[in-house]
């Protein structure tokens, strides 16, 4: 595991975990990249990050 990433446990909703594996899949991502992937860009959308949008 990279330094600069923490791991830690989530606790989620089994179908909501679905449909995020499912969603990962179409995007060709793993699981933690898609729920990584959609935490950033929360981020971004509410003004919280350093990133810019796109």
């Amino acid at each position: 595991m990279p330094a600069d990433k923490k791991a830690f446990v989530l606790r989620i909703n089994p179908d909501t975990l679905k449909a995020i594996e499912k969603w990962a899949a179409d995007d060709f991502r793993s699981l933690n990249g898609q729920i990584e992937f959609l935490l950033q860009q929360a981020l971004i959308e509410s003004g919280r990050s350093k990133l810019k949008k796109k």
